[in-house]
């Protein structure tokens, strides 16, 4: 069988933590923060895990993370 190609935007984008979780960053923090509250851009900073309804995709497309 051949070897499964990654995905490399996802690749780029996602980090796999130490218990097997994947780590992404938020979105809605790149431009027009005028209107956006400290509070809001402060929580955008942290890091998310992704859902676990799209685990089942992201390994599909990550094979080898």
């Amino acid at each position: 069988m051949p070897k499964i190609k990654t995905k490399r935007a996802a690749a780029k984008r996602f980090k796999v933590t130490g218990t097997g979780k994947l780590k992404r960053n938020k979105a809605y923090r790149r431009h027009i923060l005028t209107k956006k509250t400290t509070k809001l851009k402060r929580g955008l900073r942290k890091p998310a895990m992704t859902d676990s309804t799209n685990i089942k995709n992201m390994k599909k497309i990550l094979p080898y993370l």
